[in-house]
């Protein structure tokens, strides 16, 4: 369980993140709320990428407030960056052993890739570079987290990039990742297809927590103020 208890983070006088405190440990958690609300923040300091101004970070009842994102990589939190960053001179098959953390064999690791819907025999020797398109480097991302088998794993905008064949694609693989992991997924979206998967979604606005419920009670007032929205606009 991944616990947050009064969160605040402040950068350059301006207030991000507002008293906030939460309880993850549903196997699928979704954070929505408008652009600028801190829901990346949020993620970052979950991962142990930015630390909080005040508060304190539990995961499993351990305080890792002041432990860095590596420290908390050990102890089973991964995170999905927005844009996935590429490594010159790195195979596929090589992040994917290196996120498992030991040995792993050539048929593991095309299972894993399989996972994500990458055939092994396009990919395994692939180099992790420019030349992949967003929504492969994408799936390779969500392979490595698989790989790693982490107690929470993070995703901000998961979908952010890439094409409608690439997405509806992710949309499967995250609902395997839903019936397998024994852990708890930590996603931001704006995307009803995710929202709809959600087991509870977070609603963030102007750094405050305003609703944190189970999808089928927040979910239509949702739908309802993006619906509100696009006809002003």
């Amino acid at each position: 369980m991944l616990e947050l208890k009064n969160i605040n983070y402040i950068v350059d006088d301006k207030q991000i993140l507002k008293d906030v405190s939460l309880k993850i440990d549903d196997k699928f958690v979704v954070i929505t709320g408008p652009n600028g609300s801190g829901k990346s923040t949020l993620t970052k300091i979950c991962a142990g990428i930015i630390k909080p101004t005040t508060g304190q970070v539990f995961l499993d009842n351990i305080d890792i407030t002041n432990k860095n994102i590596t420290e908390r990589s050990k102890m089973g939190i991964s995170f999905g960056f927005q844009q996935p960053v590429t490594f010159k001179g790195l195979k596929v098959s090589d992040l994917l052993k290196l996120a498992k953390g030991k040995e792993a064999s050539f048929s593991e690791i095309c299972d894993i890739l399989s996972e994500v819907g990458l055939c092994a025999r396009d990919y395994y020797d692939r180099n992790l570079d420019n030349k992949l398109s967003g929504g492969e480097l994408k799936r390779i991302e969500i392979a490595m987290v698989i790989a790693r088998n982490s107690k929470i794993s993070i995703f901000d905008e998961p979908e952010a990039g890439i094409d409608l064949w690439s997405f509806q694609r992710l949309i499967q693989v995250f609902e395997k990742m839903i019936a397998n992991t024994k852990g708890s997924i930590l996603i931001i979206s704006h995307q009803e297809r995710i929202l709809n998967i959600a087991s509870k979604i977070i609603y963030l606005n102007d750094g405050v927590v305003e609703r944190y419920e189970e999808k089928e009670k927040i979910l239509p007032d949702i739908i309802k103020n993006i619906n509100a929205t696009c006809k002003k606009l």
